[in-house]
C-alpha cells in the first residue's frame, strides 16, 4: 500500500497564516506530487479552479487521473479494504475490519455514532441558538453515556471483542479529540473522557499505546491548532489552549480525581 499511496501531512493553517508563527510544523510532510503547493486548498483548486466548498481530510487524489475521488471518510476506509488487495502482502491483505458476523452491529452502531458524536461535537460547536446547543450537547452526551456502558460491558479490550473494527476507528477520531479540543473549543463540557467515563479513557489509551496504527497518525499539535486557528467565529484571536497536560494520560495514571475516588473504593 505504502507504494501505491502517499500521506502528506498538512499543517493546520488553511486561510491566512500568523507571519510569527511557526509553520508548517511537527510531523508536517511537503506534497509529494505537487512541488511547491503548501496547503490542501492548492489541490482542490488544481482540480476545480473555480471550487467554493470545504477544503477537507482525508482527500484520496488519484494521480494519474488528476482527480479527487473522495474527500468522504466513511466511504474512503471502505475502499481501502479491498480495492487495494491486489497491491498489498497477505498480513495486510488479512485484516478485516468490517467482519460479516459483525457487519449489522457495526452498522447499527455507526449510525448513532456519526450523528451524535463525531458530527454531534460539531452541531454543538457551530450552534448560533442556546436551544440549538443545548439539544446537541445534551444528545452527545447521552450517547457518549451509551458508549461507555457499552464499553464497560462488552471491550475485549475493542469495541466489539478481540480485534479492531471499523467501530474503533470510527469513534477513536472523537474521543482523541475530546479533551484537547472539543470539550473548551465546541463548549462540550458536561463532562470529560479522562475523569468521567473510565471505559473510554482506558479503550482510548489502549488504542493510542498499545497500536502503533493510532498513535502515529495522532499529531495532537496539528489537531488543537487545526481547530484554534481556522476558526475566526469562534475563537476569533486565534489563540490555543495549553491544556489539558498532557493531551493524552499514560496507560497507568489517573487524573487526581479518579486517583482519589478509587482510594475512597479500597480499588
Amino acid at each position: 500500500m505504502a507504494s501505491s499511496t502517499q500521506t502528506p501531512i498538512t499543517q493546520w493553517a488553511d486561510k491566512e497564516s500568523d507571519p510569527n508563527e511557526k509553520l508548517p510544523g511537527d510531523n508536517v510532510t511537503p506534497d509529494p506530487i505537487h512541488k511547491g503547493f503548501t496547503h490542501l486548498r492548492d489541490v482542490y483548486f488544481k482540480v476545480s479552479p473555480d471550487y467554493a466548498g470545504r477544503f477537507t481530510v482525508p482527500t484520496l487524489y488519484d494521480t494519474k487521473q488528476g482527480k479527487i475521488v473522495s474527500n468522504e471518510s466513511s466511504e474512503i476506509i471502505r475502499m481501502f479494504y479491498t480495492e487495494f488487495d491486489d497491491l498489498l502482502p497477505a498480513k495486510f491483505k488479512d485484516v478485516d475490519l468490517f467482519p460479516k458476523d459483525l457487519q449489522n452491529e457495526i452498522e447499527n452502531t455507526n449510525e448513532w455514532t456519526y450523528h451524535d458524536i463525531n458530527n454531534g461535537v460539531y452541531k454543538a460547536g457551530f450552534a448560533r441558538a442556546q436551544d440549538a446547543y443545548e439539544k446537541a450537547v445534551t444528545t452527545l452526551f447521552t450517547s457518549l453515556d451509551r458508549a461507555e456502558a457499552h464499553l464497560a460491558q462488552h471491550a475485549a479490550p475493542y469495541y466489539f471483542g478481540q480485534n479492531i473494527t471499523e467501530a474503533d476507528v470510527r469513534l477513536y477520531t472523537t474521543i482523541v479529540r475530546f479533551d484537547p479540543v472539543y470539550v473548551q473549543h465546541f463548549k462540550c463540557n458536561i463532562r470529560d473522557i479522562r475523569s468521567r467515563y473510565p471505559a473510554l479513557h482506558k479503550w482510548l489509551r489502549h488504542l493510542y499505546w498499545d497500536v502503533p496504527a493510532f498513535k502515529d497518525t495522532t499529531q495532537f499539535e496539528h489537531i488543537k491548532k487545526h481547530y484554534t486557528k481556522s476558526h475566526k467565529q469562534i475563537n476569533p484571536a486565534s489563540i490555543t489552549p495549553v491544556g489539558p497536560i498532557p493531551n493524552i494520560l499514560p496507560k497507568d495514571e489517573e487524573v487526581h480525581a479518579v486517583t482519589t475516588a478509587l482510594a475512597s473504593t479500597g480499588k
